[in-house]
């Protein structure tokens, strides 16, 4: 260690990184996409309340925001959105607005205008998943009906909005990946039905256009099928995890059975939670950029002819699984161990990789961040478990002993924490505070065996990893068994509430909008996850629902708690974080409960994260302390 670092307590260092900094950062540049010389993508205004804007990068660097406040690029199909735009010729986009869920056209330096009808009477229309292809615009339409019905199609809308959409598929519950084939006579798509979400079962199927006939060519209740691709007018790529685990696939138009590209236990994709990004990209010559691998994704150049898969020599240890691709350039979003998520170009013929835009504007220094370490650790039965270390990391501060830890955990819960570098974990490693990201059993990113570990065992096996991750840290050192925390948001909040329940292991736990309780949930939660829990936990049973939920086990928590809610929650309503800080304050255990006006489900605004990062680390100050 260096000489010039001082000795603090731990949780006490000074760093440079406020919490102002880290709300005004999470600009989340999302689905790249890669027009002729130009590369396209999505990106936040946190200081402006959370808006979602276009940006374009020029070849010569320059950057363009195509969207003035109040437009807001975000759509709000299955409650969580997806891509929200798309290219169109000519140097404009198409796009879905937050306000009126409408589509609009935008062209540089132009005013946005509708291209979609206004919403009917008895019905508010969204859209999402956009792909442009001869003048028309085809998406996934979702239909909310006042009756409280949900129904979803695909449609295609002409660009100068001259005419309705046109309805081409529908019956089903749900759509995703609609792809027009290069002669334009097939549409392919991915759908699926309630109960099952998409990395429980889908089917790929292909509508013929001119006279809307239908047939499923793979998938099914109990494999995933995820990214068709078109391979000239017969043939398709797809993702499937047949196998076991999300691999690349081509199949014909006549039915044969799907052939492995690259049989591999690695995953080549991830969880559909939002539409519109693909996993891989079809180049010019035949071969396929691909993301592969197991936790973080690597970035590699697959030759389908014979199957050899190349990684490319690029500065990042992971991508997010999201690729686009014109001519020599790719674009996506890598990071690195001290890079935070950046929109990535890469010229294809040199392997040059360029950053064209960070998570962060002004990123802290390097020193400033934690070197993510994959481990593995024992859980209850022998079960393996996946997590990363962030350990304390600061230049000028040094602790002694074993320092505090927050043991982190991912929401979904069918989801998955990355080695990617957040400035918000920073601010707490770079004041002393270790994080440790579990990815319990139910993640995705290491197979479909090790994510059906969650069903029906939801409340069991990721409590009961979670515990586990704070014995391990203390029996290997890392961290003093007596000042371990836990955190979580949505699905996470309820896994660090019900460990709280069951285990004295916790000196506190913070839920940001978690669920506290089944019933209500059920009862109330939108149309995508409505069935959801039946997987999670099982068919609505009091008894069930009880030996699990927080709510009900309350009198087990003995730690103080910090619970956070944005009031206007579609997802998990505020009544779940009132219910069970009002069950906490009746025990008479400390509880602070602080609520954010016009906040839904993830905190978008800087006054609300930057209230709510303060909050945090006084928490983890006042129960770390001596």
């Amino acid at each position: 260690m260096s000489p010039e670092q001082a000795v603090l307590p731990y949780a006490t260092w000074p760093s440079p990184i406020s919490t102002a900094e880290v709300a005004r950062s999470g600009l989340r540049p999302a689905y790249p996409t890669v027009a002729g010389e130009q590369v396209w993508w999505t990106e936040d205004r946190p200081a402006e309340g959370g808006r979602t804007t276009i940006m374009r990068r020029d070849p010569d660097g320059a950057l363009h925001e195509l969207l003035a406040a109040p437009w807001s690029a975000r759509t709000r199909v299955h409650e969580y959105g997806g891509r929200s735009y798309a290219v169109v010729p000519g140097g404009g986009v198409v796009f879905a607005n937050l306000a009126d869920q409408r589509l609009h056209l935008v062209f540089a330096d132009g005013e946005p205008r509708p291209i979609t009808p206004e919403p009917d009477r008895d019905a508010a229309l969204r859209y999402a998943d956009m792909t442009v292809r001869d003048g028309r615009v085809w998406c996934v339409r979702e239909r909310h009906h006042d009756d409280g019905r949900v129904s979803r199609s695909i449609v295609s809308v002409p660009l100068d909005g001259s005419a309705e959409p046109h309805e081409h598929v529908g019956g089903s519950d749900f759509y995703a990946y609609p792809e027009l084939s290069p002669d334009g006579e097939h549409l392919a798509y991915i759908c699926w039905d309630h109960p099952r979400m998409p990395w429980n079962g889908t089917e790929l199927r292909i509508t013929r256009l001119a006279d809307g006939r239908s047939r499923t060519l793979c998938g099914g209740p109990s494999e995933s099928v995820l990214a068709p691709r078109w391979c000239g007018d017969r043939h398709l790529y797809l993702v499937s995890d047949r196998s076991g685990w999300w691999n690349l696939y081509r199949i014909a138009l006549d039915g044969t059975a799907p052939e492995a590209l690259r049989p591999a236990e690695e995953e080549f994709a991830g969880p559909l939670w939002q539409l519109g990004a693909h996993p891989y990209a079809v180049l010019d010559d035949g071969r396929i950029a691909v993301l592969h691998g197991r936790g973080d994704l690597r970035l590699g150049v697959l030759d389908p002819a014979d199957g050899t898969l190349t990684d490319l020599d690029v500065p990042y240890a992971g991508w997010a699984p999201a690729l686009d691709r014109d001519g020599r350039s790719l674009a996506g979003i890598g990071y690195g161990p001290a890079t935070p998520r950046s929109v990535v170009r890469l010229d294809l013929p040199t392997g040059h990789a360029e950053e064209l835009r960070q998570d962060a504007e002004e990123p802290p220094e390097t020193a400033y961040l934690p070197v993510a370490r994959s481990v593995e650790f024992e859980g209850r039965s022998g079960r393996r478990v996946h997590a990363f270390v962030h350990p304390p990391s600061n230049p000028r501060c040094r602790g002694e002993g074993a320092p505090p830890y927050i043991v982190s955990v991912h929401g979904g819960p069918t989801s998955h924490s990355t080695s990617a570098p957040e400035l918000e974990k920073a601010f707490f490693t770079s004041r002393g505070i270790g994080v440790l990201d579990v990815n319990y059993g139910g993640s995705t990113g290491y197979g479909r065996a090790y994510r059906d570990r969650l069903r029906g065992e939801w409340g069991v096996v990721d409590v009961e990893d979670v515990i586990a991750a704070a014995g391990w840290l203390a029996a290997q050192g890392l961290a003093d068994p007596a000042r371990i925390a836990i955190r979580g948001g949505s699905a996470g909040g309820w896994t660090a509430m019900a460990a709280c329940c069951a285990s004295g292991a916790f000196a506190g736990g913070v839920s940001y909008y978690g669920v506290s309780a089944l019933g209500p949930l059920v009862a109330a939660t939108h149309d995508f996850e409505s069935r959801y829990v039946e997987w999670l936990v099982g068919p609505e049973d009091p008894a069930l629902y009880a030996s699990r939920e927080p709510l009900a086990r309350v009198a087990g928590v003995s730690c103080p708690m910090l619970l956070l809610q944005g009031l206007s929650d579609p997802v998990v309503p505020p009544a779940q974080s009132r219910a069970f800080a009002d069950a906490l304050a009746e025990r008479g255990v400390p509880c602070t409960y602080m609520t954010f006006e016009g906040e839904a489900h993830g905190f978008r605004r800087v006054e609300t994260r930057s209230a709510a990062l303060a909050t945090e680390l006084a928490f983890y100050q006042q129960i770390f302390r001596g």
